[in-house]
Order: C-alpha cells, then structure tokens, then sequence
C-alpha cells in the first residue's frame, strides 16, 4: 500500500479544518475549537484503523493438486444459494467437493442444493449445548473430506478466481484466513449498514488486532487447513458460542496459529438482508454488543473517539442559528469525504447514504439499543426462528 495514497485523505480533512478554524478567529472560543480538534483526531482514528488488506489475484501459478472441501450451512436459503453454486461452478480452482448443510429450512433450500449436483447434508436435531450454526458447520465437516475446508454463508458471491486467490493468500500468509466481503445492496434500506460496514472493517483490519489473543475471523468466508482446524477441536470447540467466527478465531490464536483477515473487493462478495428491515435487525443486532468484548482496548477507543466525532457533527441541525453550527457542519463534511472514501472498499452505498450519514447513524444507534435489550434483558438473541441463549444462560 503506498503511503502517499493513504495520507492524502488526512492532509484535505487537516487544511479544511485548518482552514475553519481561521475563518472562526481566536475570539471564536476555545470550544469550538475543540470542536474541530475532536473532528480531525476523529476522522485520522478511522484511517489509522484502516488497512486496505485486498486480496489480490496474483499472476504466478496456481496451486496444484488442492484438495478443497467447501462447506455451507443452509437455513432458508433458496434465494442465495443459486449465485454461490453457480460461481462456486466456473472457478479457476476446482473444488474437490461442495457439501451443502440444509439446517431445517421450509423453502427450497435442500431442492436447489440438489439440482447443482453438489453433496446435501440433512441436518440432525440441535443437541443440547450447541448453538445452530456450529452445529451445521460441524455436521459439514464430519462429512468432509479435503486437506483444505471453506466455511461459506450461503450469501457468499465469488469472482471466478476468487477461490485462486484465497488459497494463494493463505498459503503465503499461513494459518487460518478470512474475507469481509465487499456488501452489494440494492435496496435503500440494505444502504443502512454503513456505518456497521464500516466499523465492521475497522474491527477486523485494525493494526491493535495483530497480538490480541482474542482476535477472530469473519465468519462468511474462512478458508483453514484441516489439520488445524483439528488441532483447535474445530466447531465442537466453540459450540455453544453465538459468535462462532470471533471465537473459532480466538480458538486458531490459542493454538498458536496465524489468524489473518482480508477485505474482499473485487473478489468475495455478498447481499446482506435482502429480506427487508426486520431481518437485517435482527442480523446485526444478534452480535452488536456481544463482538466488542473481543476487540482490543487500543481498537475499541479508536472506535470510540470515531463514533463520538461521527455522532456529533451530525446533531449540526439542531444548531443551525447558533455559532456551533458552521463547526459542526464542517465536521459532518468531514466525516462524509472520509466515507465516500472507504465505501469504494467496503460496500456499494450510493450517492445518498454517505451524504446522509446521518441515518446509518440512526439505524446504528436503535441496533445496538435493540442489542443490549436482548442480550442484558432476554438473555437471548433472535435469529432465524431461534432464540439463541447468551452468557451463562447459553446452550440452546
């Protein structure tokens, strides 16, 4: 990654301060100069959380003789499973085998598996002391058998040398990697993950994650060698953890094992919630609050200071006939220019959403409220029919 590159985005978000902060004078107040201080300490926490760590398709040869299993838990995913089995088809890289897990689902799931020739597992009835995705995921493995294992979410759409590039980036990196995928939307309300997406990437690309013991990985797209997957006891390990991908990574970092996170763009993609609003709560409300405890302090206070900086140039509205109003407008540029600029790596957004940030704040906000509802009052979260128990109340 070039320096130069990197840094340009700070050196225009310092001058426009800069440049603020002059027209306002001395006799603006010391206050509204903390303003703008807040605002650029704000906007350089997010690009020093950044890392633009892209799989890329490299030109040397390909890896030969892989023997990949491909694993895919699958509950009610009739509307997914057709992009990913088609891609999962065309790959430069040839999978050895493609097993489908059909986790109890009432539409078509297991019928679509089946028409693309691929293995379908039906799944057994969730034990006592697991959670449903470990448990499928398990059942997958249990009925693999390649030296190399993908765990892929239904959702998953894969470049036709996206599986090229994973194995290759994992045999140079070594260990067990993962992939955030690039988001797709389409629909306005899909557009509300920004600000999710975004600290999404910050958590699994932060440099303060490198020696955190508790380091995880992005559960739609984890490629592993079986021998270490194994060493670590695999799902049956975690298996009654909500969020199995931050533990499964915790687990490989225990071990001893390279954990190493990748950004998808142009590669590994996916469509999150494409069924409307309630699921795309839901989806992200199952682990808001939970997955912060497995961050580093030196990542969770650079979050921290980005959301407090973020939060409060978009309350300039509320001040528009006082003198807070041209700081606080400033700021909200500010945070849109640095938006725009890491969506071109995180999702597809549109015009609208990064200059309305606004609103994926809003959205953010009730998430992680409805988050904290469910995990300190219910002591359950909601996901896909299930009520998945949490803390020590956890097991079903």
């Amino acid at each position: 990654m070039s320096t130069y590159i990197s840094i340009q985005p700070v050196l225009h978000i310092v001058r426009a301060a800069l440049s603020s902060i002059r027209y306002e004078g001395i006799e603006g107040g010391g206050s509204r100069v903390a303003i703008y201080v807040l605002f650029v300490i704000g906007c350089l926490c997010g690009f020093l959380l950044f890392r633009k760590n892209v799989i890329t398709v490299r030109q040397e040869k390909g890896p030969e003789k892989v023997k990949l299993s491909i694993i895919i838990p699958a509950r009610n995913e009739a509307c997914n499973l057709p992009q990913l089995l088609h891609a999962l088809k065309i790959q430069t890289l040839e999978p050895f085998e493609i097993i489908v897990v059909d986790d109890f689902s009432e539409d078509d799931t297991k019928g679509i598996a089946e028409s693309y020739g691929v293995t379908v597992i039906s799944n057994t009835s969730l034990p006592e002391g697991w959670t449903g995705k470990n448990w499928a995921v398990w059942n997958g493995y249990l009925h693999a058998s390649g030296d190399l294992i993908a765990f892929l979410d239904a959702d998953i759409r894969l470049a036709p040398r996206a599986l090229e590039a994973l194995v290759k980036a994992r045999n140079k990196a070594g260990g067990v990697v993962s992939v955030v995928p690039f988001h797709y939307t389409e629909k306005f309300v899909e557009r509300l993950a920004l600000i999710f997406n975004v600290l999404g990437v910050f958590a699994f690309t932060s440099p303060f994650e490198k020696k955190n013991p508790k380091k995880g990985l992005y559960g739609s797209c984890i490629l592993t060698t079986r021998e270490d997957y194994e060493k670590i006891k695999g799902h049956e390990g975690i298996k009654s953890e909500m969020l199995d991908d931050l533990n499964l990574g915790a687990s490989y970092r225990n071990a001893g094992i390279q954990v190493t996170n990748f950004i998808g763009r142009g590669l590994v993609s996916f469509r999150m919630y494409p069924q409307g609003i309630k699921s795309e709560v839901q989806g992200f409300g199952k682990g808001a609050v939970l997955s912060t405890s497995t961050l580093s302090p030196g990542t969770i206070l650079l979050v921290a200071i980005w959301v407090v900086g973020l939060i409060a140039s978009e309350t300039f509205f509320l001040f528009i006939n006082t003198s807070w109003a041209l700081p606080l407008f400033i700021g909200y540029l500010l945070y849109m220019l640095q938006l725009f600029y890491f969506i071109k790596h995180v999702g597809m957004f549109g015009i609208i959403m990064p200059v309305l940030h606004v609103l994926s704040t809003l959205f953010f906000i009730f998430v992680m409220l409805y988050s904290v509802y469910q995990v300190v009052f219910l002591g359950h979260v909601s996901w896909k029919g299930r009520h998945v128990k949490v803390g020590s109340r956890r097991g079903q």
